[in-house]
């Protein structure tokens, strides 16, 4: 077997995003997957480049929502209802922590008149 005959794993003509079955328009686990991986960046990066703490707030939680949209996708792919559990305690835990992190992000803009991180960089006053 050569090299060449392997399917790459970004071909998109080995790899199917949708596909038509009796008429009903089926989206693959590639296409959720994908979509996935590209929250996750736009979050990554969003985090790494953003000077704002409300706009890396944003992000973190974008990230999250990746993960959970993967977690989702391999749940239906495997028929299990595991990962849609996992996925509820998730966004529970999510919706608390979104409660303490703008609290104390409303608690820095009270202190200190700012909520960019390069003059968030002293924990004394």
């Amino acid at each position: 077997m050569s090299l060449a005959a392997v399917p790459s794993l970004f071909s998109m003509s080995a790899l199917p995003l949708a596909a038509t079955l009796d008429g009903a328009f089926v989206v693959s686990l590639n296409a959720y997957l994908y979509l996935s991986a590209v929250l996750f960046a736009i979050g990554f990066f969003g985090v790494l480049l953003r000077k704002n703490t409300l706009v890396i707030y944003m992000c973190l939680e974008l990230m999250l929502v990746a993960c959970t949209v993967a977690l989702v996708a391999f749940s239906r792919y495997n028929g299990v209802m595991d990962g849609n559990v996992f996925v509820f305690f998730i966004l529970t835990v999510a919706a608390a922590e979104v409660a303490v992190g703008l609290a104390i992000i409303v608690a820095l803009f009270r202190r200190r008149q700012t909520v960019q991180v390069e003059e968030l960089n002293a924990l004394k006053n």
